[in-house]
């Protein structure tokens, strides 16, 4: 046990004359001293407790509960118990009621509890105050669950809150993609209108970012996050990433230099979670960066894993923000002014994502306005000798004349989506609810139906229900365009018949591939 009698604090010779029972534990409640008044009370010799019994062995169950609820902690703070009225129990199992003082000291590194008893004449007032002890403690855990209750209702209330607010952003930024897009297809010889467009599709895009980065809190928090594995060359997905980090790299004036593995790393992963991962460090590292910085994005293979590192010369990180900074919201103090305003979610998403996939990612700087460096660790997939051109998108289908119905009650979004898709030699009709979507089918006779959730009366997964259960309906391309983006609602898409699901504002590349029949789109 590690303490012996001749290690114990000097003693008394009235220790075993006293009137009252004496014991010192050890801090589990092993007697290492008792006196002989209380060996008398409950009929045992010191030879059989010293180092063989636990003060616990002698209270009732009642006795062992408000021990651990009301006089342990009271101990581990270091303060003292006085009065305490419980019942110890004979040798014979019966009980004698008594009053218990207990206080805690540290001798020689090792925790002491001295303990004294006193038998209780007035038993009946014992148990009355014992009985009200036990209520109290029932009552607290009482409110303690209801708490509990209370706030699990609250984060699902605040889950639901930001799915609902992603949804409601979702919608008036798709037009204004559409928008921007359209504008994108023209020519304009005024340098300040370039500017413009360029300003405003930079800002959307960062808006766009903030949206998602609000649903992805929202999935893990419900642990809904769901992986799409796939073997995957490393240097696509850095390309990927590379391409949506650039825009906001140029717009600070940062160098950035990319360096891709000298051979094919290849992983087991989800390529869209894992350029997420690549793009928010980017991302990170460009706006946390002063302007004219550099940056520096490198993959590499170390025996097993592919790492992947992110450097920059931006404002760096002290020793004491460097525990705290995968927490969600977290935010340098420091960084606040270069932030743009963001919510302090991207590296949180990184921790979880990499998790997920096996990985670990880990975040280094020398210090304040001593740039940072963060790693991510993977699991590499073995060489198979299999060429990494094989991991390559395939070039985009080439664009095949559709009719194509658009249904969605926002009058700006369907005409912007309607406008944009004529542009691609699409043949375009609009429906601005669902009962005259199913009207136009005979009228107009689509191809592809492009189909918004959120419609009024009949929604867009009764819509899709319907379109399927006439003739004409079968063949047909049913595509969600939608603010909802949950894994929910994805699966929801699947059941009501949906070939595709896009979340607004949509990523038009990606829906005119869908519509070409282009197999680098997935189908739900």
């Amino acid at each position: 046990m590690g303490v012996s009698l001749r290690d114990l604090p000097p003693i008394a010779d009235a220790y075993d004359l006293a009137a009252c029972g004496l014991m010192t534990t050890l801090g589990n409640g092993t007697i290492v001293r008792v006196n002989a008044t209380f060996c008398r009370w409950v009929g045992y010799q010191a030879s059989e407790l010293v180092e063989l019994r636990r003060l616990q062995d002698f209270l009732t169950i009642g006795g062992k509960v408000f021990q651990q609820t009301h006089w342990a902690p009271l101990l581990q703070m270091q303060r003292s118990v006085a009065e305490v009225k419980l019942d110890i129990k004979q040798r014979d199992e019966t009980l004698i009621p008594m009053l218990i003082n207990a206080s805690r000291r540290v001798y020689r590194d090792e925790i002491f509890d001295d303990f004294s008893f006193v038998v209780v004449k007035d038993r009946h007032a014992y148990e009355r105050e014992l009985l009200l002890a036990r209520k109290n403690a029932e009552d607290a855990l009482e409110a303690k669950r209801d708490a509990q209750h209370a706030l699990l209702l609250a984060d699902r209330r605040k889950d639901e809150f930001l799915a609902t607010l992603a949804h409601e952003l979702r919608n008036p930024l798709g037009p204004m993609r559409m928008v921007l897009d359209l504008l994108g297809l023209k020519e304009f010889s005024d340098s300040q209108v370039r500017w413009s467009h360029e300003v405003l599709n930079r800002q959307l895009g960062h808006l766009s970012h903030l949206v998602d980065d609000l649903l992805e809190v929202s999935r893990i928090n419900e642990g809904k996050i769901e992986l799409r594995k796939t073997r995957v060359d490393l240097s696509t997905l850095m390309r990927t990433a590379v391409e949506t980090s650039q825009t906001i790299v140029n717009a600070a004036s940062h160098e950035l230099t990319v360096e891709y593995p000298s051979t094919p790393v290849f992983l087991d992963a989800d390529p869209t979670r894992l350029s997420q991962v690549f793009s928010n460090l980017l991302i990170n590292a460009a706006k946390y960066t002063p302007r004219g910085g550099t940056l520096r994005f490198t993959g590499t293979q170390d025996q097993g894993d592919a790492v992947i590192t992110v450097q920059d010369s931006g404002i760096g990180i002290s020793a004491d923000d460097l525990p705290k900074l995968f927490q969600t919201f977290s935010q340098l103090i420091e960084g606040r002014d270069l932030s743009q305003g963001g919510l302090g979610i991207g590296l949180s998403l990184v921790r979880t994502l990499v998790d997920l996939h096996g990985g670990i990612v880990t975040a280094a700087s020398a210090g304040v306005g001593m740039g940072s460096e963060f790693t991510v660790k993977l699991p590499a997939l073995l060489d198979l000798g299999i060429s990494g051109t094989s991991e390559l998108a395939p070039p985009p289908a080439k664009t095949r004349p559709q009719r194509v119905l658009v249904v969605d009650d926002n009058e700006d979004a369907a005409a912007s989506l309607a406008m944009l898709l004529e542009m691609e030699g699409h043949t375009m009709q609009v429906a601005e609810n669902g009962l005259r979507a199913i009207q136009l089918l005979g009228e107009f006779h689509p191809d592809t139906v492009v189909l918004d959730i959120g419609l009024p009366g009949m929604d867009g997964y009764e819509v899709a229900r319907n379109i399927r259960e006439t003739p004409s309906g079968q063949k047909l391309l049913l595509i969600a365009l939608t603010g909802w983006g949950q894994e929910q609602d994805k699966s929801d898409a699947k059941a009501s018949g949906f070939d595709f699901h896009f979340t607004k504002p949509v990523d038009v590349q990606r829906l005119l591939d869908a519509l070409n029949g282009s197999e680098s789109v997935p189908r739900l």
